[in-house]
C-alpha cells in the first residue's frame, strides 16, 4: 500500500515536472553542402508535412547553406529537402518536449546528372539573394578572365561598368565600398576604390555585389559595396587547391605610334602561379594561400587632341608601358575551443611593384613637334592587413555577439625622373619628384545578433581611426618645369564612430527590415605651412542613414522587395591630396582639401521570379545625390596648359532599370544576360579651380540616357567541358564636364575538367576583335578636348588547377 502511494505519488510530481519542462514549439537547424565539392548550397528549399503528408511549415537555406525551421510543435514530421539538379531527400524528425533546439548537422546533396549525348545538365545558380539585396557571383563561374586580376574578373559581372582608370561604376556611379572578406582594408581604399588590379583572381572565391546595404554596413558607398571573398577551405584533414597560368597580352596594334617615341608593349607576358591549402581538424582549420601576378602590360596608349578658342591646336599621344610583379600571401586560423566559441585570426600582405616607362610627345596643328615629355616611374606598395575576430553562440541558434579588431598598414614609396625635351627654342629640361605615405588604420566592430519569435534584432558600433602622413619632395634639374611652392608634407587624419540597429520582421508571406545608422566623422587635412595655393582644412558631420526593406513573398518562386537608403561619400586621401602629379605635364592633375561628403538618398523597386532552369530578376532605381565629387578641368592662364581637380558639383539624379535573365536552354547551353538603361542628370554648377589661380568653371545642366547590355553564353560542348562567350556593350554616358562615348568588347573562355574532376584546363581570351577604346569629351571654359585611350585590352590565357 505504501509501495501504491510513493508510485502514484511519483507519477504527479513527473507530470507536474514535465508540464513545466515540456516545449511547447522547438526549432530545427542544420547545415546543407554539396555532397561531392563539400560547398555550402544557398537557397535549398526545405518543407515540413505531417505523417498525414499535411503542409506544416517551410523555409530555404542562406547564403552559407544554414537553415532552420521555426514553430515546431510536439510530434512526428518529414522534411523534404529539394533543390534544382539534386536528388530529393525526406528526413524523419522526431520534436520532443524537453528539447527546444534540434541540430541536424550537416546534410549532403548529390547532384542528380542526366547524360544526355555526353551532356551533364545540373542545376542553375541563382545569383540574386533571396532578400533581392544584393548579388553573389562565383569566379570558377567567370571561365573568359580566369588567370587575370579581380578588376578584369569584373567587367564581365552584370550591371558592372570599368572606366578608364580602372574605377568600377555600378549603375552608372563610382561611387562604390569595396570590401575584402566584409571588411575595409588599405589595399582596395577605405570607403572608396583601389587596388582591384593588384588582386589576383585565382586568390578569390567569389564577388559579391550590394545594391542596398543594411545599416549595418558602413554608410559609405551610395552606388553599393562590393563584398571580394577569398578562398577558404572547411573541409577536415588536408586539402587545397594549385594553379599556373601563362598569358599574352597586345597581340594585334589597336592604334600606331606617332614617329620618335619607344615601341608600343607589344606580345606582353602573363605569368599567374596559385596555391591555396588548409588543414582543419576537430577545433582548428589552419589556412594559407600564396598568388603571384607578374605582368607586361600597356597601361596607356592615349590620343588627344586640344583645340583652343584662340584657333590653337595640340594633338598628343601618351603611351605608357609598365612591367608589374604582385604577390599576395593570406594565411589564418580558426579555433574553436567550445561550441559555444570561435576565434579567427588572419593575416593578408599584397606586395605590388610597378615601373612605368611614359612618352608624350606634343605635335602643333601642322604634325610638327613642339615638346616630347619622357619619364621613368618606380612604385612600391606593401600593405599588411591583420585581424582577430571572436565570435560567440549562445544556445539559441543564430544569438551571437562577434567582435573584430583590425589593422592595416600600407607604404606608398614613389619615384618620378622626367626628361623634358623643348624644340621652340631647343631645350632639355630634367626633374625628380618623389613620394613617401605610410598610412594606419585601427578598427574596431561589434556585432549582436538576437533572434526573435517572428524575426532578429542586430545591434552594434564601429569605431575606426586613420592616420596618413605622405610627404612629397621636388628635385629641380637643368630647365626645370616644377613649381617647389606644391611641394612638402601633409596629414590626412580621421576619426569615425558609428552605431546601429536593425530589426527583422518575417512571417509567412512578409518580410519587414528597418535599420539607422548614427554616423559622426572628423576629417582633418594638414597642409605644409608652406604650400602655395592651400592651407589646413577638413569636415565633420553627425548624421543618421536609415534603411529599409520590405518584401513581399508572393510564392515560393516569386516574390517584390521595396528599398529605401541614406547614404554618404566621404572624399578620399587622395582626392584631397595637395600635390600635383606630372605624369601628364600639360594637363596637371591634383586634389582639394576642400571637398566636402557626398550625400545621396536612394529607392529601388525589385521583382524575382525563378522557375525551373532559370530565373528573372528586375529592379527599377532612383538616386539624389547633393555634393556631387568629380573633377574638373580648368585652363591655366596665359598659356595652353590644363589643370584637374578635384571638386564638389551640385545636385545629380540617376533614374534606370536594371534586367537579370538567368535560363537554361535545352540540356547543352545556358544564358545570362543582363541589361540596364538609367537616365543620368546633373545640374548646373559652378565651381573655382583654386590652382594655379582662382579659375571659374560654370557647367550646364545635362541629361542622358545611357546603359549597358551583357550576355553571357554558356555550352557544354563534350563531356566535362564548357565554352562561354561574353558580349559587353556600354552606351554613350555623361560626366559633370563632359561624356564618355560608346564602347564594347567581346571575351570567351574554355575549360576542361580532366583527372576526374580534380583538375582542370582552361583557354581564354579578352576583347578578341580588340575593339575596347576608352573615348571621352571634356568642354573648358576655353577649350575642347577629345581623347581616345586604345590600351591594352586583348589578352590570351592558358593554365591549369588541380584540387586536392
Amino acid at each position: 500500500m505504501l509501495l501504491k502511494k510513493y508510485s502514484i505519488l511519483a507519477i504527479l510530481l513527473s507530470i507536474f515536472i514535465s508540464s513545466f519542462a515540456q516545449v511547447n514549439n522547438a526549432v530545427v537547424s542544420g547545415l546543407i553542402r554539396d555532397e561531392q565539392t563539400k560547398e555550402p548550397l544557398p537557397y535549398v528549399n526545405l518543407t515540413v508535412t505531417g505523417t498525414d503528408g499535411a503542409f506544416f511549415t517551410g523555409t530555404i537555406t542562406n547564403e552559407k547553406g544554414l537553415f532552420a525551421l521555426d514553430e515546431l510543435a510536439t510530434g512526428d514530421y518529414s522534411i523534404r529537402v529539394s533543390y534544382i539538379g539534386y536528388l530529393e531527400q525526406n528526413i524523419p524528425v522526431h520534436v520532443g518536449r524537453l528539447n527546444s533546439f534540434l541540430d541536424l548537422g550537416t546534410i549532403f546533396l548529390k547532384e542528380s546528372a542526366t547524360e544526355i549525348e555526353g551532356v551533364t545538365v545540373t542545376a542553375t545558380r541563382i545569383e540574386v539573394s533571396s532578400k533581392m539585396d544584393k548579388k553573389s557571383f562565383a569566379i570558377d563561374d567567370n571561365l573568359s578572365q580566369q588567370g587575370g586580376s579581380v578588376l578584369q574578373v569584373m567587367q564581365n559581372l552584370p550591371g558592372v561598368t570599368i572606366d578608364r582608370e580602372g574605377k568600377i561604376f555600378l549603375r552608372g556611379s563610382d561611387k562604390v565600398t569595396i570590401l575584402l572578406d566584409g571588411k575595409q582594408t588599405a589595399i582596395t581604399g577605405m570607403g572608396s576604390q583601389s587596388g582591384l588590379d593588384n588582386i589576383p583572381a585565382s586568390a578569390i572565391a567569389s564577388i559579391e555585389i550590394i545594391n542596398n546595404p543594411s545599416a549595418k554596413y558602413d554608410a559609405s558607398g551610395m552606388a553599393g559595396i562590393v563584398n571580394i571573398v577569398f578562398k577558404k577551405e572547411q573541409e577536415s584533414g588536408w586539402n587545397g587547391k594549385a594553379g599556373f597560368t601563362l598569358g599574352l597580352g597586345s597581340l594585334a596594334e589597336k592604334e600606331p605610334n606617332v614617329a620618335g617615341i619607344r615601341d608600343q608593349y607589344r606580345f606582353t607576358p602573363k605569368i599567374n602561379p596559385s596555391f591555396s591549402a588548409n588543414y582543419k581538424r576537430e577545433k582548428t582549420n589552419f589556412y594559407a594561400q600564396a598568388d603571384l601576378l607578374y605582368h607586361k602590360q600597356m597601361m596607356k596608349n592615349e590620343f588627344t587632341l586640344r583645340s583652343y578658342d584662340n584657333g590653337d591646336r595640340v594633338n598628343q599621344q601618351f603611351l605608357e608601358n609598365r612591367t608589374q610583379p604582385i604577390y599576395n600571401i593570406k594565411a589564418g586560423v580558426d579555433f574553436n575551443p567550445n561550441k559555444r566559441n570561435t576565434f579567427t585570426f588572419s593575416a593578408l600582405f599584397n606586395h605590388r611593384e610597378y615601373t612605368d616607362l611614359g612618352d608624350i610627345p606634343y605635335d602643333d596643328a601642322d604634325g610638327n613637334r613642339l615638346r616630347l615629355w619622357q619619364y621613368y616611374e618606380n612604385e612600391v606598395n606593401q600593405t599588411l592587413f591583420a585581424t582577430v575576430t571572436h565570435k560567440h553562440s549562445f544556445n539559441q541558434p543564430g544569438h551571437s555577439l562577434v567582435s573584430s579588431f583590425n589593422y592595416s598598414f600600407r607604404r606608398k614609396d614613389e619615384v618620378f625622373h622626367f626628361t623634358n625635351r623643348q624644340y621652340n627654342p631647343d631645350l632639355i629640361g630634367t626633374d625628380t619628384t618623389g613620394l613617401l605615405a605610410d598610412e594606419n588604420i585601427f578598427d574596431l566592430t561589434v556585432d549582436y545578433s538576437k533572434p526573435l519569435k517572428s524575426g532578429r534584432l542586430e545591434v552594434g558600433t564601429k569605431q575606426r581611426a586613420r592616420v596618413f602622413p605622405n610627404n612629397i619632395y621636388f628635385k629641380p634639374g637643368d630647365n626645370s618645369i616644377l613649381d617647389p611652392g606644391l611641394a612638402g608634407s601633409a596629414e590626412y587624419r580621421e576619426w569615425l564612430s558609428a552605431v546601429y540597429g536593425t530589426y527583422i520582421y518575417e512571417r509567412k508571406k512578409i518580410e519587414l527590415e528597418a535599420g539607422l545608422r548614427l554616423e559622426y566623422a572628423n576629417v582633418d587635412y594638414l597642409v605644409d605651412p608652406n604650400h602655395s595655393v592651400y592651407s589646413s582644412t577638413g569636415f565633420d558631420y553627425i548624421d543618421p542613414f536609415p534603411s529599409v526593406r520590405a518584401t513581399w513573398l508572393i510564392s515560393n518562386s516569386s516574390r517584390i522587395s521595396v528599398f529605401y537608403n541614406r547614404r554618404v561619400d566621404r572624399p578620399e586621401e587622395k582626392e584631397l591630396r595637395t600635390f600635383p602629379t606630372y605624369a601628364s605635364p600639360e594637363i596637371l592633375s591634383m586634389g582639394n582639401p576642400n571637398l566636402q561628403p557626398q550625400f545621396t538618398q536612394s529607392v529601388e523597386l525589385g521583382f524575382r521570379q525563378s522557375w525551373d532552369g532559370g530565373y528573372l530578376y528586375s529592379a527599377a532605381y532612383h538616386r539624389m545625390s547633393t555634393s556631387i565629387l568629380t573633377k574638373i578641368i580648368t585652363e591655366v592662364p596665359s598659356s595652353n596648359l590644363l589643370a584637374q581637380v578635384n571638386q564638389n558639383a551640385d545636385k545629380g539624379q540617376n533614374t534606370g532599370i536594371e534586367l537579370v535573365l538567368n535560363q537554361q536552354l535545352g540540356s547543352k547551353i545556358r544564358l545570362n544576360a543582363n541589361g540596364n538603361v538609367y537616365r543620368n542628370s546633373i545640374s548646373a554648377f559652378t565651381i573655382v579651380n583654386a590652382y594655379p589661380n582662382n579659375v571659374s568653371f560654370t557647367g550646364e545642366e545635362q541629361t542622358i540616357i545611357a546603359g549597358n547590355a551583357k550576355v553571357n553564353l554558356i555550352a557544354k560542348i563534350l563531356k566535362d567541358t564548357e565554352l562561354q562567350i561574353t558580349g559587353i556593350y556600354l552606351a554613350p554616358d555623361i560626366i559633370p564636364q563632359g561624356k564618355i562615348l560608346a564602347r564594347y568588347s567581346i571575351d570567351a573562355g574554355l575549360t576542361k575538367k580532366i583527372q576526374n574532376g580534380k583538375g582542370e584546363l582552361f583557354i581564354n581570351a579578352s576583347d578578341i576583335l580588340n575593339t575596347l577604346v576608352m573615348r571621352y569629351e571634356i568642354d573648358g571654359t576655353t577649350f575642347n578636348l577629345i581623347s581616345d585611350d586604345y590600351y591594352e585590352t586583348q589578352v590570351v590565357r592558358i593554365g591549369y588547377q588541380y584540387r586536392f
